[in-house]
């Protein structure tokens, strides 16, 4: 548990290095400020983000899913206010920004295959 807590702090890390990195509106003072935001964006995401993302379901469907994304913006904008050093300049950087770090992430789950599906771990019978 605490390896794949630790490991979710680091991808998170690297989501937002790349979102900096990519991004010139968006602005990470050094790497441990790095190390910091992605420690704050984990914690948001794991509390936050699935409360509101309840509260929203109603809007969500509505927008056919919009509302999530305006929920994953607020997270990353949250951060930004959160975290000192972490900077995002503006409401287009943030649109960016959050479309960068969904990108990513999903990048990750592919490579990684966090989900749990995908690859045949060995677990069940041949197929015949």
């Amino acid at each position: 548990m605490l390896a794949r807590l630790a490991l979710s702090w680091l991808l998170n890390v690297a989501v937002l290095a790349i979102a900096a990195g990519l991004l010139s509106g968006v602005t990470a003072g050094s790497a441990g400020t790095l190390v910091v935001a992605g420690a704050v964006f984990g914690v948001l995401n794991t509390v936050l983000k699935p409360l509101l993302k309840l509260l929203t379901f109603p809007l969500a469907i509505v927008t056919l899913g919009l509302a999530w994304f305006a929920v994953a913006m607020f997270m990353l904008w949250l951060t930004g206010a959160i975290v000192p050093s972490f900077d995002i300049d503006g409401f287009g950087t943030l649109v960016l920004a959050t479309a960068v770090v969904w990108a990513a992430n999903l990048a990750l789950d592919l490579v990684l295959d966090r989900s749990g599906r995908g690859r045949d771990r060995g677990t069940s019978a041949p197929a015949s």
